[in-house]
């Protein structure tokens, strides 16, 4: 029985969401693939965020990862993109949990820190990076793939070095880890 462990990783957007999927072989980790979905902005934001859902699904239909990473909403200046962009992230953790994949989380700046070891780092730092470790090859254009498949690596790096980060496998899971949190009726 192999244990390997496919771990997709996932930029969340409303008009580009990247993703990366990688494979988790112990000691070392590969590139499956990487891409990214463009939603079109002359959309009703309810319909991109129903595709980005149906994304995330087919995705995890074709590649069965055993874990999802998600990168965290940043607060930013503008208010209005931070709510856009903390949908697509809830929508494609949605999908997500829809199937059963434990989810989690990592801020920009841990994400960065993990890949260059400098939690300021740019995209196309980030983007380097990452194709000298996984012989990506060209850098691919859009840089939401690259910071996908960071998203995917630095799991794979806070697995190695202390175990598991917070998953949430549902409601329940969220509940028991958030004593407290109930809804109130």
């Amino acid at each position: 029985m192999s244990s390997d462990r496919i771990i997709l990783g996932i930029d969340p957007g409303t008009q580009v969401m990247g993703y990366g999927i990688i494979d988790d072989k112990g000691k070392k980790i590969e590139l499956i693939t990487l891409d990214v979905y463009k939603f079109s902005s002359k959309e009703a934001h309810e319909l991109r965020l129903k595709k980005i859902f149906e994304s995330v699904l087919g995705l995890i239909d074709s590649y069965h990862p055993d874990e999802m990473a998600i990168e965290a909403p940043f607060y930013g200046k503008n208010v209005q993109s931070m709510l856009k962009l903390g949908r697509a992230q809830g929508v494609a953790m949605a999908a997500g949990l829809y199937r059963g994949i434990p989810i989690f989380e990592y801020s920009p700046r841990k994400i960065k820190q993990s890949i260059t070891g400098n939690g300021s780092s740019s995209k196309e730092q980030v983007a380097g990076m990452l194709g000298n470790l996984m012989n990506l090859g060209d850098v691919p254009k859009l840089l939401d793939a690259t910071d996908a498949v960071a998203v995917a690596v630095c799991h794979y790096f806070q697995r190695k070095a202390s175990g598991p980060a917070k998953s949430y496998t549902g409601w329940k899971a969220f509940l028991d880890q958030h004593p407290g949190r109930e809804m109130k009726k």
